[in-house]
């Protein structure tokens, strides 16, 4: 087993991302060009809960034990720091329901794509959000499905569960839309629209916008994609993509505002891989639990050299600032007020669900894991005090540009 870098008794501890970063990291960044958001997610990573970022010292006043007590990274790739973002994302959400069913569906980019967009995540991301929500808000609108405007949220995920890039799109839609004249919709019992037809004009919509950006240039073309700087390569690309199904997966609706809440909770705030899949660092070599969805959700182990592990872990660090969760239709920022309150007029909703006041840390420990921070895990009696804020460390080294 690898020395762990914290020190006695941490064999025992359970491996950590953070723990493969701090081991292999420094190896990987030497060995390897990175853009500069994925060196800021690596070093947060490694950086998370230690004195790196400062925090303090509290003590009891009962037994007088000392505990340390380090700050978050707050970087959204960090597994440690998504769960109270998503509590705090979700709270604000839940003002924003409605008293309708609520439709999955998933639309997912062929692979053939992955390279192009390892060049050019932003605008490839772009085009497909663009293209997936187009699609869904076509369909509400046609009088054929709906014939009004749908709410929707769509949710980018890059990964797939063996890390390997995988890029689709989540979208909660509700079973129903407003119609012009200010009544309410709704979709047939289990159904919202046809997949097979999604499928096709999502394909046109993402290949029309794909072939406008080529030629507008705005494509970097480099490495595995140069090939592509030449007008026959890219028609050839087109081709094919055309000829490829394209999938949107359909899943059975949710109802009731606690159903959607906890639907929503396990796909906004996910990382590319969590702490509780990770079974061991060994040798330098990670070993990690994946479910094999093209063969009946079968649980296996994967095992990565650390140096492939990160690589892939990186492919899903996003664009800085880039917004991977995204509103349309009734929630789009610009009319989302006045639309829901006509939604809920239609619907004989008197008024919005409340909106959840944020927690304070105490209390999202205390509701999440039963755990009082400020009661002492030493004596179990007495309460922890603040004795000394210990400060963030100055980094000892610059990173890249």
């Amino acid at each position: 087993m690898e020395a762990h870098p914290r020190g006695a008794g941490a064999a025992t501890r359970k491996v950590e991302l953070a723990d493969i970063i701090r081991a292999h990291g420094a190896a990987f960044r030497a060995g390897h060009t990175l853009r500069a958001v994925q060196y800021r997610a690596l070093h947060a990573i490694e950086a998370c809960r230690t004195a790196t970022l400062g925090g303090h010292v509290a003590c009891c006043d009962a037994c007088g034990a000392v505990r340390y007590a380090y700050h978050s990274c707050r970087n959204r790739h960090c597994p440690k720091c998504q769960t109270r973002a998503k509590e705090r994302w979700l709270a604000a959400r839940h003002g924003e329901l409605l008293p309708v069913p609520y439709f999955h569906l998933v639309f997912t980019l062929p692979h053939t794509l992955n390279a192009l967009a390892q060049g050019n995540p932003q605008l490839i991301y772009d085009l497909l959000f663009a293209s997936a929500s187009s699609t869904l808000i076509e369909f509400g609108r046609n009088p054929r499905w709906l014939g009004g405007e749908i709410a929707a949220t769509l949710v980018l995920h890059t990964w797939g569960q063996n890390l390997n890039q995988h890029l689709h799109v989540h979208a909660l839609v509700t079973g129903g839309a407003l119609a012009a004249a200010g009544h309410w919709i709704a979709s047939r019992k289990g159904f919202l629209f046809p997949v097979q037809a999604l499928s096709q004009v999502y394909r046109g919509k993402f290949l029309a916008a794909l072939t406008r950006a080529f030629a507008a240039g705005q494509f970097k073309l480099a490495g595995a994609t140069a090939a592509l700087s030449v007008p026959s390569a890219r028609a050839e690309l087109l081709t094919r993509l055309r000829a490829s199904p394209w999938v949107v997966y359909a899943k059975s609706p949710c109802t009731g505002p606690p159903q959607v809440l906890d639907y929503l909770s396990r796909y906004t705030h996910r990382v590319a891989l969590s702490n509780n899949r990770l079974l061991s660092l060994t040798d330098g070599q990670v070993r990690f639990t994946w479910k094999d969805y093209a063969h009946g959700n079968r649980r296996k182990v994967m095992c990565l050299d650390a140096t492939e592990f990160i690589r892939r872990f990186l492919l899903h660090v996003l664009p800085k600032g880039f917004m991977r969760i995204r509103h349309y239709g009734l929630l789009a920022n610009r009319a989302k007020s006045a639309l829901l309150a006509q939604a809920r007029h239609a619907l004989d909703q008197h008024e919005a669900l409340p909106m959840l006041a944020p927690e304070s840390v105490a209390a999202f420990w205390l509701r999440v894991a039963q755990r009082d921070i400020h009661r002492c895990p030493q004596c179990g009696v007495g309460t922890l005090h603040v004795i000394n804020v210990l400060p963030r460390q100055r980094p000892s080294a610059r990173g890249p540009p």
